[in-house]
């Protein structure tokens, strides 16, 4: 069904099983958040709210909560949008088969904005910030958050819609210093669309035209985070994904998305910013207080029955992990065509996405050698650490598939493939002193930090230990021993205070294991404050590894040394303990998760869903 606004997308979906309502009043602070977790991670459905307290307006959320559901709600539309994006990355299929790319056109005309002109947006009433439900995710965010926004901008030297950008920057609502009404917070994060408009807004001297719209068709909500190739707009994809086209008009010299349940209009001024956060965020820790740029409020509108949307994240996988899997199923070879001899790129979502990335790429410089080593995947490796969102990566595993085949999305065997095949005195490559994710703490401080890649290519060059190896086992003053994976342990170490401290601590194990003998199967530890915790589940270690650890600081090696700026070692240890400098992570409140049981009983709402 190609759904005209967001009430459609409801029935549709209460229809067929994949909605349910919740009728009785449920408080936005924490509790909205509360249910939507527990729902989610029971692979429940999506929920509608109608009574949320202090609002009348109702709200949505868990739409993409299953990746059944989210095909579900572009059935109609997918296959035409996987095609002209396909086209978009090879043109030539169309030429090689012209009748079968007959309705992928006609797809495509859907995707032009539709310009209507009204002296006001027809169907919408002018309300206020207080009056939208103002949902608290985490009882240590600062306030009130828009979680799904679509943030409008246009480029203030080439206005009009086909030089704007749309893009998911959350939007604080209440708190902090934000008058209420009058002002909200746009966190947006380095390598966004809209920091280029602001720039260039200020170097003009004027201020930034900004609209935030909340709900319209699912499509539109997805469009605010694709990556799209080069020259394809956002909202060109948000019609050609919906299957109808984006329509739009302008009141008061500001774009109105006559499709939204919710806009709200407003500018950035040059310098003007006021604190925002904390909120929790998706790599499962508060984001903290920065100041963001904050946007005077000029109107707001609502649809006459609107339907606000949202969601929660938290440590993952949470609903948005469902969007990374629809990003990587539509764009599919995308990643090929812009890095030549890249097969895959895969962002870990259990690592919180842009800590830890895994890459296959290909080696094919010097064929006629007889043992190979990295060569054309570190230019690849280069390429992708340069290559727009990916260039937020932490750690980036690379290698090339050679004589069997390997899988990014196959962690444990792909990681595994990695470490049998690495050269730890040649193949790891330091980034210091640069830019990281805005929502990681682990670096020195915010936007910066470090970067690694590891990169593996050619024979095999040892066996993996499948137990916990003999030489760490018993050792003194570090007797938590745990296997992770085959050729990775974790070690307790006692509770990190300072890098001074740390270094010594690390040089007692090295010292330690270097007594034993050489640890030849067992290429990685991680040096943490659970052991028993880290090796519990794959998910635990990708967690704790790569959101708690910063390359340059926290990566060391028995035996390691300097060759003209080079490092290596004969065993890497990645000190992922928690750091005073972090982020705290998101707990759950007891006494909400207590007070929403009352759905879950037999009988209310959500008397099918269980309860962990």
């Amino acid at each position: 069904m190609r759904y005209r606004n967001l009430e459609e997308c409801v029935i549709d979906l209460e229809k067929h099983g994949h909605l349910v309502r919740i009728a009785e009043e449920v408080d936005p602070h924490l509790e909205m958040a509360a249910i939507h977790m527990k729902v989610y991670e029971a692979g429940g459905p999506a929920l509608l709210f109608e009574n949320v307290k202090g609002s009348k307006f109702r709200a949505v959320s868990n739409l993409f909560g299953t990746m059944e559901r989210s095909k579900f709600i572009f059935r109609e539309t997918w296959d035409s949008t996987q095609n002209v994006i396909g086209l978009r990355n090879d043109p030539v299929k169309a030429l090689k088969n012209p009748f079968k790319y007959i309705g992928t056109g006609l797809a495509a005309r859907k995707a032009l904005p539709l310009k209507k002109m009204s002296s006001g947006p027809a169907g919408f009433k002018e309300i206020q910030i207080s009056d939208m439900p103002l949902i608290q995710h985490w009882q240590g965010d600062g306030g009130a958050f828009v979680t799904l926004p679509q943030v409008y901008s246009e480029d203030p030297e080439k206005p009009g819609i086909m030089n704007s950008n749309l893009g998911m920057y959350r939007v604080q609502l209440t708190g902090n210093d934000y008058e209420v009404n009058k002002e909200v917070g746009i966190h947006y994060q380095i390598h966004r669309g809209i920091g280029v408009h602001q720039d260039k807004a200020n170097k003009l001297g004027q201020p930034l035209k900004v609209s935030v719209f909340i709900g319209g068709p699912p499509a539109h909500t997805l469009s605010a985070i694709m990556p799209l190739p080069e020259g394809m707009s956002e909202l060109t994809f948000a019609g050609l994904l919906s299957g109808r086209h984006f329509r739009y008009t302008y009141v008061d010299g500001y774009c109105i998305s006559l499709d939204a349940d919710f806009v709200i209009t407003g500018e950035i001024h040059q310098g003007d910013t006021k604190p925002e956060g904390p909120f929790g965020d998706h790599l499962g820790y508060y984001s903290l207080i920065h100041p963001f740029p904050v946007m005077k409020v000029h109107k707001v509108y609502a649809r006459e029955n609107a339907i606000y949307p949202f969601t929660v994240v938290g440590r993952p996988p949470q609903e948005d992990t469902s969007f990374g899997e629809l990003i990587h199923r539509l764009t599919g070879g995308a990643i090929q065509n812009e890095i030549r001899g890249v097969k895959e790129v895969h962002a870990i979502d259990a690592a919180g996405v842009h800590p830890l990335l895994f890459a296959i790429g290909s080696e094919r410089y010097t064929p006629y050698q007889q043992v190979k080593q990295p060569a054309e995947i570190l230019t690849q490796a280069n390429r992708i650490l340069g290559t727009g969102q990916l260039s937020l990566a932490k750690f980036l595993f690379i290698t090339a598939e050679e004589k069997r085949e390997v899988s990014t999305h196959q962690i444990e065997d792909f990681l595994g493939y990695m470490l049998e095949r690495i050269d730890l005195h040649r193949d790891i490559h330091f980034q210091t002193n640069t830019t990281i994710d805005t929502l990681d703490y682990s670096g020195t401080g915010l936007n910066a930090g470090s970067k690694v890649i590891f990169a593996a290519a050619g024979e095999k060059k040892r066996e993996l230990c499948t137990e916990v190896p003999e030489l760490v086992r018993g050792l003194p003053g570090f007797e938590q021993v745990s296997l992770v994976m085959p050729g990775i342990v974790a070690i307790s170490g006692p509770q990190f205070t300072s890098y001074k401290e740390a270094e010594q601590q690390i040089n007692e194990l090295c010292d330690a294991i270097r007594s034993r003998g050489p640890l030849t199967t067992c290429p990685m530890i991680i040096f943490c404050d659970d052991s028993d915790y880290l090796s519990a589940e794959l998910d635990n270690f990708l967690w704790v590894t790569f959101t708690r650890s910063n390359p340059s600081h926290d990566i060391y090696g028995v035996n390691s040394f300097y060759d003209f700026k080079h490092w290596g070692c004969d065993n890497v240890i990645i000190d992922a303990r928690s750091k005073p400098h972090q982020a705290p992570p998101l707990i759950p409140d007891p006494g909400v998760e207590e007070h929403i049981k009352r759905l879950f009983v037999k009988g209310a709402s959500l008397g099918g869903v269980g309860m962990k």
